[in-house]
């Protein structure tokens, strides 16, 4: 994964031993990552600097206590994209084992770049998206047929077609389904949660950490569902700018996503087999 190149990625590390002293470290070649303290049987290393040190150092389990393959694979089996949400809250001790199942993903160097926000009760999801409907309504503009046909020629002819076939008919729906109470955006769900980068670490960072975060709730008994729809339209303009100021989300960024989650109301007993579009 690249070195991102944000602020908090510039402090040169330092490594020490109990005795020796300083070690000579490669500045050019060290990444502060920490894995020369993880590996080393002396416990003789330790690294500050870039926000990390020995105290964020822990024990492994024994790998006999891992998962298996198989008890992975019905824990991925059973996982489904849920809408329909029990009107129960979801207990705060449950939401931060999820969040600390989601800082162990891999993103990159630490400290991460990956920004988060709690939405966690069913009140605080549904403000958020009433004042996300209206926002759609200021901006409602961009999925117009005289704005959709002048840039055209500018973003081409698959940008034109997702706008006209997909984002014009759900700004729509958004809107139209929350004026008359019905809330489409996260189907009143009892928790959201929003993952974003900075605009220094890699895009996909956002999207494994919500990923992470989904399994680890499917593991607690939490159905999820990922919303992609609302990132990309809180990024560009003024309007998107005050909109993000006021739900005290700190920085546009090039990925991001929405993760629902609460007790689930459908039981499903079978699915289907998923696949990939083509594996060479």
């Amino acid at each position: 994964m690249n070195v991102p190149k944000s602020k908090n990625t510039m402090a040169i590390p330092t490594s020490r031993t109990k005795e020796a002293g300083v070690i000579s470290v490669d500045q050019e070649k060290c990444t502060g990552c920490g894995q020369c303290m993880a590996v080393c049987p002396e416990e003789a290393i330790s690294i500050s600097g870039r926000f990390i040190s020995r105290d964020d150092l822990f024990d492994l389990s024994d790998r006999e206590k891992a998962a298996s393959y198989d008890s992975l694979m019905n824990l991925l089996n059973h996982r489904r994209s849920i809408r329909n949400f029990k009107n129960i809250p979801v207990e705060s001790g449950l939401i931060q084992q999820v969040l600390d199942a989601a800082k162990s993903a891999p993103m990159g160097l630490p400290p991460t770049d990956v920004n988060v926000i709690v939405f966690e009760t069913r009140e605080k999801v549904r403000a958020f998206t009433e004042d996300f409907c209206r926002y759609l309504e200021k901006i409602r503009w961009i999925a117009s047929g005289w704005f959709l046909t002048m840039m055209k020629p500018v973003w081409g002819k698959e940008t034109d077609e997702l706008f006209r076939s997909f984002m014009r008919p759900l700004i729509d729906k958004y809107i139209n389904s929350m004026k008359i109470g019905e809330d489409v955006v996260a189907y009143d769900a009892p928790v959201a949660i929003y993952f974003y980068g900075s605009p220094w670490c890699d895009p996909a960072d956002p999207i494994i950490a919500a990923t992470y975060a989904m399994f680890a709730a499917e593991s607690l008994g939490l159905g999820t569902c990922m919303l992609g729809a609302i990132h990309p339209l809180i990024q560009n303009g003024k309007a998107a700018a005050k909109f993000r100021k006021d739900h005290g989300i700190r920085l546009k960024s090039r990925e991001g996503i929405f993760i629902i989650m609460g007790y689930p109301k459908p039981v499903f007993i079978k699915w289907i087999k998923r696949g990939f579009a083509s594996v060479n």
